[in-house]
């Protein structure tokens, strides 16, 4: 929600309410002729084939296509099992594929029949990709459970998380908590900000050795720069200019480390002039920006799981990375 407020406030507009029995003639003003698109694009996934042709092969995906009465199955002799039946109001047929919701305000979702190399191919795209970043249990699962649904899905996503061979070889050992010390909660998004510097990272072709990592401390929504480590102050502050200010404005207060690039006299002078209030931790007490060391700590997780073969072109891949962390539910 704090995302879409977020959204919405790039827009100058007023909310007025108008009763349904009034509003009689929306269709002449939304479906205007002279606003038809000329081209329309469809886009297309051999995923959804792959599934069709699977159903064949799945004795329950045969039974609930005839019952739901598909002409294919109809003289198929496969009888619904009595817990099937009892939930066949969860299925429903839409152009040849089955979808199963679990109540009517649930988003349906594909139906994944019965097979091995289907499922782990579905878990592949959505695990093992760039933009799936070999993220864990809880993060795969939602992505997954948005558009598919087989029996013992859960499941199936632990075991296939827990048997990547990829995310064992590159996934740092967590850490002990942390006494809790709790900053104030922002009041809107982009209010207060963390802002870190990860560097250590092997030099690419552009030179670069570190990503800038912002985190908005309300919704958990991050920006990522790859940079060099010759970064001086301007540099910094033009990052800050392009990935926050550009999309949200200035934030109120920035989190950050005492790091000397942070504590540097120009950089707090140029603050001060914008009226932002920086937010240092106490000395020896990283845990002050926790939510910004997590963040780094994933980022460096997907990095070494998407560019183990090609290291020097990891600065590619922010862009990717960043569509990772903010696509999931974030537990951060």
């Amino acid at each position: 929600m704090a995302r879409w407020l977020s959204f919405y406030a790039e827009y100058n507009f007023e909310v007025k309410y108008k009763p349904g029995r009034l509003n009689v003639v929306v269709d002449a003003l939304s479906r205007r002729l002279d606003y038809e698109l000329a081209h329309v694009t469809t886009v297309t996934s051999s995923m959804f084939d792959l599934i069709r042709a699977a159903y064949a092969h799945d004795d329950m995906c045969i039974a609930l296509l005839r019952a739901l009465g598909r002409e294919e199955f109809k003289n198929s002799d496969k009888e619904l099992p009595r817990r099937l039946r009892a939930s066949l109001h969860r299925y429903t047929l839409d152009g040849e594929l089955l979808y199963y919701s679990t109540d009517p305000e649930d988003v349906p979702r594909v139906v994944v029949p019965h097979d091995e190399d289907l499922k782990n191919r579905i878990l592949y795209e959505v695990h093992d990709t760039p933009v799936g970043g070999h993220l864990g249990r809880e993060n795969t699962y939602g992505s997954v459970s948005t558009m598919y649904w087989w029996p013992k899905l859960y499941k199936w996503v632990g075991t296939y998380v827990r048997t990547c061979e990829t995310r064992q070889r590159t996934k740092s050992s967590p850490h002990a908590a942390a006494p809790l010390a709790s900053l104030s909660v922002p009041t809107g998004c982009w209010q207060s900000i963390s802002m870190d510097i990860v560097f250590g990272l092997s030099k690419d072709k552009a030179g670069n050795t570190g990503v800038v990592v912002f985190v908005d401390r309300l919704s958990k929504m991050a920006h990522l720069a790859a940079v060099p480590d010759t970064i001086d102050d301007e540099g910094r502050a033009l990052l800050l200019l392009d990935r926050v200010f550009r999309q949200h404005g200035f934030p109120e207060a920035i989190v950050s480390d005492r790091d000397p690039r942070f504590t540097a006299k120009c950089w707090m002078s140029l603050f001060q002039v914008l009226g932002t209030r920086l937010d240092m931790s106490t000395a020896d007490h990283p845990q002050t920006d926790g939510q910004t060391e997590r963040v780094n700590r994933v980022v460096e997780d997907i990095l070494r799981s998407v560019c183990t073969e090609a290291p020097r072109c990891w600065s590619e891949m922010p862009p990717l990375v960043e569509f990772a962390l903010n696509n999931v539910v974030c537990s951060m």
